[in-house]
């Protein structure tokens, strides 16, 4: 059973600068739990079989007009019954002055009244965009996050193969850390993932002979994102002779993580090899993929072979991170 997560309305209000006309209680204490939100057209005119009580419900210009159109003893009638389902909130867009008769249901049913300026539909496009975020199903991992020339990698491997002194050197080289040893990772969307670190380690990294450092003091806030997209995962791992690596770049290997297919790059480490030059060419190759362009399909047009029997194999790893 995956597991639930809640937004407290405090930090719902702070992130779409809400203005406040009735509060009953703290709102730190009111906690949202739906990533969906409500415009309450069919509960208007008494149909609740599909009211979802969890949402968020947003009153805008359509819905004052049609409380306007009705006598002030259905307008409170109406909204008695709306309210007295406990929503967890309700937003009025559009600075719209709130009627008297949504003003008493609010204050007698103890359900917090809120407003704004944005037009209807900026409100919601920005309220769902943050709930996805706040709410979606996530898991940690043990990684390191970092952003390199504009792509999320995540760097996997053993404890002690040298995923945190390559972050310390792809800072210096002028790219930024998002999460050293544990990264939180929400799937906020079908599509894409996005990793952060968990609060109370947030910018500090561990190096092995000298202890914890904060990124953010030593290097500066440009050494630093609280959150990234991840684009793709390098597995980091002890160069083993006997095993054969990609040269090529034909095949392509995958994992899987919360149900997102993430392309993984598997780097061998020894003494020598520059792992965070490496790494800058993995991000840049990886996003001239993304845009169509493959090189080692353009070596061998060149080369005279027949790309059409050469058949790309897309190969699943399972990660322990």
């Amino acid at each position: 059973m995956s597991a639930k997560y809640t937004v407290p309305l405090s930090k719902v209000m702070k992130e779409l600068s809400l203005n406040v006309i009735s509060m009953p209680c703290e709102p730190d204490e009111i906690l949202i739990s739906s990533m969906d939100v409500n415009r309450p057209g069919l509960e208007l005119n008494g149909f609740y079989d599909f009211y979802d009580t969890t949402r968020i419900l947003i009153f805008g210009n359509a819905e004052s007009a049609f409380l306007n159109s009705i006598s002030s003893q259905k307008r409170k009638d109406v909204l008695n019954a709306i309210f007295s389902q406990k929503p967890p909130a309700a937003i009025i867009a559009r600075g719209l002055k709130p009627l008297p008769e949504l003003l008493e249901a609010v204050r007698e049913n103890a359900v917090p009244l809120l407003s704004t300026a944005e037009t209807t539909s900026s409100l919601v496009a920005a309220l769902v965009s943050f709930m996805n975020v706040e709410l979606a199903p996530r898991i940690t991992r043990h990684g390191v996050l970092v952003e390199v020339y504009g792509e999320g990698i995540l760097l996997v491997g053993d404890s002690g193969v040298g995923k945190s002194e390559t972050a310390i050197e792809l800072i210096k080289r002028g790219h930024r850390l998002i999460a050293d040893d544990a990264v939180t990772i929400k799937r906020v969307s079908a599509k894409s993932l996005v990793g952060e670190a968990p609060d109370n380690i947030k910018h500090f990294i561990e190096l092995r002979g000298i202890g914890i450092i904060n990124a953010r003091r030593i290097f500066g806030m440009g050494a630093v994102k609280v959150s990234e997209k991840i684009d793709m995962v390098i597995n980091l791992e002890i160069w083993d002779n006997q095993k054969i690596y990609d040269r090529m770049g034909i095949d392509s290997e995958f994992t899987e993580i919360l149900g997102i297919k993430v392309p993984v790059l598997t780097i061998p480490v020894k003494p020598g090899r520059n792992l965070a030059i490496i790494i800058e060419v993995a991000a840049m190759n990886n996003r001239q993929k993304k845009m169509g362009y493959n090189a080692a399909e353009e070596l061998l047009s060149n080369l005279g072979m027949d790309l059409s029997v050469m058949q790309e194999s897309e190969k699943k790893l399972e990660l322990n991170f």
